[in-house]
């Protein structure tokens, strides 16, 4: 027997009909629907790509918000959208991959969305904010539009709608998935958002406040320029992270190289300061200076912080091919060029990112969740403890005022990771996506993720070591205040 889907598609029956898919009231130009076959870990599936309300903007450059569905053959009755990175730009190959351990959500079984967010470009090309319509889909429109016509494709495909909808996304997906929450409260069920980019113009600003902070004392180039990356040597690097591991490590009741309690990490670099003139194993005053300045965040001249520092975790001096650098290694910035800069007016940029009209449309900080929570939305923060770019205390900030969080939500903050990934202790790997299915569709609450043979806790516990077993069995650790 054929089962027809809302519009007379066979179901499971020929992927390649979904190019004929029409909704009433919106331009919708399917350009291919092509069957996928099982390669990997990954099952056989429909992917379908199309673009809704393609048009000519600004310039008579073409744009419209691009989208690509994967729909699986094992389907087991939930949807996923995937968040993008960066400026977004391109549509990613929708797999559900992020935070969930190794088993990306296609090989789970979900039907999986992808997205541009409006316009075609490099990840980091802003020109599309020139057309006022991309610039809206960049900021919230483009989710909300997709998450409803890859829902209804789902249920022409299958015969029936999603059982349950989650978003999953990292920095601009972070962001994304923080926006879900605060725009489109009914449309998601559980969300989880990883380092989001949810400041940016303000989070910029901590970035180059530590990078002028050490451009002062930088030594200079042949062209007279500072080199930021090299106010540190190798043996300078190396002595911070030993101390702050040596003041930090064993808080967690085990030295394994990360820093789980984090909350018991007061490191002052002051204490590396050289007595005499800069030799092996110390810091100069100015070294130690740069340190205390650039990691206690940008504040105004009142002395009135304008976003959070950043904590010492191990990551901090990370570097190497593909590696995002640490905040001791400053390098160009991802939408531009080196900060050069040896001053930086705080209280002049703090205006110029509050007067900007674009901030009210891309920061997600509003705490009013009342609805998402209310029709029992679940929401899983996690950032890197390393992130260089976004400071995990801004993301904990936002978390601490929202209202009865303990019900709803959960924050994870992962030892030694980066931004989205990588880092000194590799905690990249693990698996959020469970715990957002377990909560939403079984009603267990997640107080701790395993991760790469350790495990994090929600945040304020903290994963303590029992005191004895194998310390990379996560049984043997214990969440502790």
């Amino acid at each position: 027997m054929i089962r027809l889907g809302l519009t007379g598609v066979a179901y499971g029956q020929s992927c390649g009909q979904l190019t004929k898919f029409k909704l009433p009231g919106t331009e919708l130009a399917i350009a291919k629907a092509e069957s996928v076959p099982s390669a990997a870990s990954l099952p056989a599936y429909c992917r379908v790509d199309g673009t809704i309300d393609p048009r000519t903007g600004v310039a008579g450059k073409p744009y419209g918000i691009g989208f690509a569905i994967a729909l699986p053959e094992n389907w087991n009755g939930g949807f996923l959208f995937q968040g993008g990175g960066g400026l977004n730009g391109s549509v990613a190959r929708p797999l559900g991959s992020q935070a969930a351990g190794g088993t990306p959500a296609l090989a789970r079984g979900f039907a999986v969305v992808t997205t541009d967010s409006g316009h075609k470009g490099a990840v980091f090309d802003g020109s599309f904010m020139q057309d006022q319509q991309a610039g809206l889909d960049f900021a919230y429109a483009a989710i909300g539009r997709v998450t409803q016509v890859a829902r209804l494709i789902v249920a022409e495909y299958y015969g029936r709608a999603a059982r349950h909808s989650y978003f999953d996304g990292c920095s601009t997906g972070g962001r994304e998935a923080m926006l879900v929450t605060q725009r489109y409260p009914t449309y998601f069920d559980g969300v989880i958002a990883g380092d989001p980019a949810m400041r940016t113009g303000y989070s910029n600003l901590a970035d180059a406040w530590v990078t002028v902070a050490l451009n002062r004392i930088a030594p200079k180039d042949d062209a007279g320029k500072p080199v930021a990356n090299r106010v540190f040597s190798d043996s300078d690097k190396k002595l911070i992270l030993n101390s702050v591991l040596e003041q930090c490590d064993a808080a967690d009741g085990l030295k394994d190289g990360m820093i789980f309690n984090a909350r018991a990490c007061h490191f002052d670099p002051a204490v590396l300061t050289c007595k005499g003139a800069k030799a092996e194993g110390c810091l100069t005053s100015a070294q130690v200076g740069a340190i205390r300045t650039g990691f206690a965040g940008p504040k105004s001249s009142r002395g009135v912080p304008v976003y959070p520092g950043f904590p010492f975790d191990t990551g901090i001096a990370a570097s190497g091919p593909g590696v995002i650098p640490g905040l001791l290694n400053p390098g160009p910035s991802p939408v531009g060029g080196p900060n050069l800069s040896l001053e930086l007016d705080v209280d002049e940029a703090a205006a110029a990112i509050a007067a900007n009209s674009r901030t009210a449309l891309t920061d997600t900080v509003s705490t009013d969740l009342t609805t998402f929570s209310g029709h029992g939305g679940k929401l899983i923060f996690y950032h890197g403890l390393s992130d260089p770019w976004f400071s995990p205390l801004d993301t904990l900030a936002y978390y601490e005022r929202l209202w009865e969080v303990s019900q709803w939500s959960r924050l994870f903050l992962v030892p030694g990771m980066g931004h989205c990934q990588g880092g000194s202790a590799t905690l990249d790997r693990f698996d959020a996506l469970t715990a957002v299915v377990d909560w939403v569709e079984k009603g267990i609450a997640p107080d701790s993720i395993v991760a790469t043979g350790k495990s994090f806790c929600a945040w304020p516990k903290h994963a303590h070591y029992k005191g004895q077993g194998d310390s990379e069995d996560a049984k043997n650790f214990e969440c502790r205040e």
